[in-house]
């Protein structure tokens, strides 16, 4: 397939989390999720273990138990968002109407969910509950890498992904649905995948640097 005519920069600052402008109607080839896939085991692991393994879930009966599972969660957390967002539409509206539009799109997701034609969930061999903090920080840098080269492969071939964690509540369940050995692999996240409505995105408000960068000392 024909990619995307980006520079590095571009694929960079304008791979967005996309919810309201996935194409829930246009079903995504195989073949381009393999070649994501393979783009993300380029990236770097700890010791180059490649623990890594990608759970791709198509069945629309599988979807729907995922995004059922992603939905319990999604309930109380969207209420603490929207007590979160009262209180910035107090100190700062400004950055309260773009939290708006954050929540109406995640609420949208998570209406969706089971129509988004695929979703990928990431995984790491080894259980981390009780693992130490060096030991946690090497597994989680051995999976993200590859999950962000993957949504930056599916950017650049006309596909928006969202990260989002969760169905990660119900873990086990999810293990369960899909036959994902629980006692052997950590779930990191769920990728809804889908090509996009339009393909011009943009880079995204950001803080300005000087209040996140420290030079020498805090």
């Amino acid at each position: 397939m024909t990619q995307l005519e980006l520079t590095p920069d571009q694929l960079l600052t304008t791979t967005r989390t996309v919810r309201k402008r996935l194409d829930l109607s246009r079903p995504v080839e195989p073949e381009l999720i393999r070649e994501c896939i393979e783009i993300a085991t380029q990236a770097p692991s700890g010791s180059n273990s490649q623990q890594w393994h990608f759970m791709v879930v198509t069945d629309a009966d599988k979807r729907q138990g995922l995004a059922e599972l992603y939905r319990k969660s999604f309930s109380p957390y969207r209420t603490d968002s929207l007590k979160g967002l009262k209180k910035l539409q107090e100190t700062n509206p400004e950055a309260a109407a773009v939290q708006e539009r954050v929540v109406s799109s995640a609420d949208y997701l998570s209406e969706h969910l089971h129509e988004v034609p695929v979703h990928v969930i990431p995984c790491i061999r080894g259980r981390l509950e009780g693992a130490s903090l060096p030991q946690q920080a090497g597994s989680w840098g051995s999976i993200l890498p590859s999950v962000w080269n993957f949504m930056l492969a599916a950017r650049a071939r006309s596909l928006g992904t969202a990260w989002t964690t969760l169905h990660l509540i119900y873990e086990k369940e999810a293990a369960e649905l899909l036959g994902i050995p629980y006692e052997k692999f950590t779930q990191t996240a769920l990728i809804p995948v889908a090509y996009t409505l339009g393909t011009d995105f943009k880079a995204g408000p950001r803080k300005p640097l000087d209040q996140i960068i420290h030079l020498n000392s805090w």
